[in-house]
């Protein structure tokens, strides 16, 4: 038997679980949020692009939406790992690490993704603070410095358009032969964007700070910002156990609404979206969390 009964139960309490949670609260439902305290920016040293927070740091960011939510006191936080989920006649119950059992009409999965690092030393090490992901959270601050891209093929060909916008020093490293067509490659020489196909050993930083891409060979690129389109793992297994859909980019299928393709399991944030900032998951967060009530009026009224 579940220990409580609640209308929503949120599993990841970063942005993306904090803004479904203080709209449900708001809506008076009884919310319970599992949260590890593992966020994927614990690394990052500074957050841009969300409105009224350009350059705080994600921790201060995440203190004031946490402390926010806990003004609701429908709102109820366990910190730990969901590790599995069933569905009921009345909705789901979570089992949690420590073995516990809670039980929910809805469920809402804001538990991101896990980025899988290739085997480059120092690229761990780096993540979030110079080998970055997205140009529009932190390009302005590393505009026009000596850039690199870490991707092959399709992906980076496009992700070198991409940033093309913020520095003409700008280097595609394919860690190997290129999978570039000829078009692709006269393309990108014909807007000086170099290539080099050298496989890399390691990453030379200080405290995360690149500052060369040594190779297998023993050269080096001087380099002051590498970005990366990194494969992933959804971080929390249950949305597919229970039988959500995922993309073909490995994401979990979201409708407008962000309703999954099992009724009564929304998702929201990273492991629902390639759009990785902050601001979209505060968005899709909130609008996880409007659906997720329509549900139980629906059923209810």
């Amino acid at each position: 038997m579940a220990n409580k009964q609640y209308d929503v139960i949120i599993v990841g309490g970063s942005y993306s679980g904090l803004s479904a949670a203080m709209a449900l609260g708001r809506a008076l439902r009884q919310v319970l949020i599992i949260d590890s305290k593992e966020p994927c920016n614990s690394q990052t040293p500074h957050s841009h692009n969300f409105l009224t927070q350009d350059g705080s740091t994600p921790k201060v960011i995440a203190t004031v939406a946490r402390q926010q939510v806990e003004q609701y006191n429908t709102i109820e936080f366990f910190n730990g790992i969901a590790s599995r989920a069933t569905k009921t006649d009345k909705g789901f119950e979570i089992r949690v690490s420590t073995g516990e059992t809670f039980a929910a009409r809805k469920l809402i999965f804001a538990s991101g993704i896990k980025d899988r690092f290739p085997p480059i030393e120092g690229i761990a090490e780096c993540w979030g603070i110079s080998v970055l992901h997205c140009p529009y959270c932190h390009g302005y601050e590393v505009r026009n410095e000596v850039t690199g891209i870490l991707a092959n093929g399709e992906i980076a060909f496009e992700f070198a358009r991409l940033l093309s916008n913020w520095t003409n020093e700008l280097t595609l490293f394919t860690n190997g032969d290129s999978e570039l067509t000829t078009e692709q490659t006269a393309k990108l020489n014909s807007h000086g964007i170099r290539i080099n196909e050298n496989e890399i050993d390691k990453l030379e930083h200080e405290m995360g700070v690149i500052r060369n891409i040594v190779f297998k060979d023993g050269a080096k690129s001087p380099t002051k910002v590498l970005y990366a389109r990194l494969p992933f793992d959804q971080n929390c297994a249950i949305p597919e156990i229970l039988g959500c859909e995922l993309t073909e980019d490995g994401y979990i299928q979201t409708g407008s609404f962000q309703e999954t393709t099992v009724a009564g399991i929304l998702a929201c944030g990273d492991n629902a979206s390639r759009l990785r900032t902050l601001s979209n998951a505060v968005a899709t967060g909130t609008t996880a969390a409007m659906m997720a009530n329509r549900m139980l009026l629906e059923e209810d009224f």
